[in-house]
């Protein structure tokens, strides 16, 4: 049973992990997001585009050298190449459920596009933790533990040997 729950504790320490980097990339995606909408005349869904490729390399600098440290740094440009795609799967969830909200609803005050915005994060980021641990972040190979040696025949001498 060692074995199942210490894979389950490194499973829910990584999901940790990926959630205190989310945290903060949730904090940066809406900080820049409001600072955009207050600063700028952009339209709702544009300035949120800006504010999730900001989220993508702060959350990518965390993902990397935090999060997934200890895995496989072997394919950079594989891993670059398929963080960016997944990350624009995830950019278009996030902005779609604000796009379908301000202009499928009407639903454009700056609370409800906070919260729509929050809302699209939150099912990207299921998507993005499963491709990210999948894909993106693959895990080492763990160093197999030597097979235990096979029992002796029962009537073999090694069978009857006393240690």
């Amino acid at each position: 049973m060692e074995r199942g729950s210490s894979g389950l504790r490194r499973f829910f320490r990584e999901v940790a992990k990926f959630g205190a980097v989310g945290g903060a990339g949730v904090l940066v995606n809406l900080g820049v997001f409001n600072l955009v909408r207050h600063w700028t005349d952009l339209q709702v869904v544009r300035a949120s585009v800006i504010a999730t490729i900001v989220a993508i390399v702060f959350n990518y600098i965390g993902f990397r050298y935090f999060a997934y440290r200890d895995r496989d740094k072997s394919g950079r440009t594989r891993e670059m190449t398929l963080f960016l795609l997944f990350s624009a799967v995830g950019l278009v969830i996030e902005n779609g459920v604000l796009y379908t909200a301000t202009y499928g609803f009407g639903w454009d005050t700056p609370l409800q596009s906070n919260i729509f915005k929050f809302v699209g994060i939150g099912v990207a980021t299921l998507f993005r933790f499963w491709s990210y641990r999948t894909w993106v972040f693959r895990a080492l190979p763990s160093a197999r533990e030597p097979d235990p040696p096979a029992a002796a025949p029962e009537g073999s001498r090694a069978a009857q040997r006393v240690p």
